[in-house]
């Protein structure tokens, strides 16, 4: 049985993801938000935890890219990725009446618009910590409807008004599975490797140079994002993925050269990618 940190409550398409890479004997446990989730690792308290990083529409997820960047070292060792599905719900006593508040998680919010405005356009939009969150406050009657990923009805014992409502059908959830560090899980052939890099301050070309290590070595980028570092303005990291393993020598010799070149770097982990990466 292994031990597994989740984004809570329950009922949230990171528990969604959860399931479908365990199994009944593992534990899993909701925590309120990317930090606790991932600090539950780091203080012992669950083996690994399974956090959103990147959704097809709505772009990255920042808390989770500075908490793996800036919190004590953390290391992936696997992603999954999920279909994002919205569902429309209310309370089994409501679902004849009409729906005047919505709650939910504003990246699902924006992702519902389209329905929102063309079936609900008066109805108040009340943003809440998760879409589970907007789904389980249900029963305290400070809204009448709540959009979520299906499995919080089934969790909640709620009515489904409608599915599917989401205005793009391809949206997609990647998550990536976090424990403390260990041994690297070994080349499958189909891996991805994760990594920051830090530069002690902005200047012309930063970029430039980062993306030629990687260039010269032959190295394919799958995603690369700038976050600031908080200690002042001028300071930031790039968080980078790559399609290869860092035992592979192209990969190698571009991590070399970036600590040449860079304040410090961070390898996060390589893994094997998803079935649909």
């Amino acid at each position: 049985m292994n031990t597994y940190a989740y984004l809570g409550p329950s009922g949230t398409f990171t528990e969604a993801a959860l399931i479908g890479i365990t199994s009944d004997s593992d534990q899993l446990i909701p925590y309120s938000n990317v930090t606790a989730a991932l600090d539950a690792v780091r203080e012992g308290r669950a083996e690994f935890a399974l956090v959103p990083i990147e959704n097809s529409v709505e772009g990255v997820v920042a808390r989770t890219l500075d908490e793996l960047a800036n919190g004590s070292a953390l290391e992936i060792v696997a992603e999954t990725t999920i279909p994002v599905s919205f569902a429309l719900m209310t309370l089994p006593s409501n679902a004849t009446k009409p729906i005047t508040r919505i709650a939910t998680h504003p990246h699902a919010e924006s992702q519902c618009r389209i329905f929102i405005a063309r079936e609900y356009p008066g109805a108040e939009v009340i943003t809440t910590p998760s879409t589970a969150a907007a789904a389980e406050g249900l029963k305290d009657g400070n809204w009448d409807g709540a959009i979520a990923a299906k499995i919080a009805a089934d969790k909640y014992g709620l009515a489904v008004i409608e599915e599917n409502i989401g205005d793009n059908d391809a949206a997609v959830t990647r998550f990536v599975l976090a424990r403390k560090p260990g041994a690297v899980p070994a080349p499958t052939g189909r891996d991805r490797t994760s990594l920051v890099a830090y530069i002690d301050i902005d200047h012309a070309g930063a970029l430039l140079e980062i993306l030629t290590e990687f260039a010269k070595n032959d190295v394919n980028l799958s995603f690369i994002q700038s976050r600031p570092t908080g200690r002042e303005l001028g300071h930031y990291h790039f968080i980078i993925d790559v399609e290869g393993h860092q035992s592979d020598a192209a990969v190698t010799r571009s991590i070399i050269g970036l600590r040449s070149i860079c304040d410090d770097i961070r390898v996060l982990g390589s893994y094997p990618r998803a079935a649909n990466r």
